[in-house]
């Protein structure tokens, strides 16, 4: 088994730092089946249906000086069909619908995204632009059966968003 990824986020908090978008680099640098290793300052309970929603299950720890310890393990390999681990985003094709969601509210989004997907076709892919990662609608999109991968751009400032439309039930 490949050795677990570390990410010690504690000097990034202690500098007043987001330690969000480093975390979410080191996710998508994860080799299929690694664990990510996370260190920081504090239990991050908001991270864990984050990671739970990628697909993760966690096993945290306290450590010297009030600090945590968190292993992510991922709950499977990539490939095995799941809604939120599609098996090679890499070979969907090109986003037939693009969104800029940055100026709307959540509710606004949302309803947008998931309205604009009911009229894809299947396999078609959506990419949208948002001003944070969409966790509310991830529940969504899984029950409709659509994949979907995401990140946020090198600034950390805009969230990217590409969902391919599942099998209509």
């Amino acid at each position: 088994m490949t050795e677990p990824l570390e990410l010690d986020v504690r000097p990034i908090l202690r500098d007043g730092g987001e330690p969000f978008g480093a975390i979410m680099e080191a996710v998508g640098a994860l080799a299929p089946g690694q664990q990510l290793r996370l260190l920081a300052s504090f239990r991050p309970e908001p991270l864990f249906s984050v990671m739970a929603a990628r697909g993760f299950v966690y096993q945290a720890r306290p450590i010297d000086g009030g600090n945590w310890e968190v292993v992510f393990t991922p709950l499977s390999v990539p490939g095995n069909g799941s809604a939120s681990h599609p098996d090679d985003p890499d070979s969907w094709p090109d986003p037939s619908r693009y969104l800029d969601c940055t100026e709307l509210n959540t509710a606004e989004w949302v309803d947008r995204i998931l309205t604009r997907l009911a009229a894809m076709a299947e396999g078609e892919v959506l990419f949208a632009l948002l001003q944070q990662e969409p966790l509310s609608l991830y529940s969504q999109l899984q029950a409709r059966g659509h994949a979907w991968v995401g990140n946020f751009d090198p600034e950390g400032t805009t969230y990217r968003l590409m969902v391919r439309v599942g099998h209509r039930h």
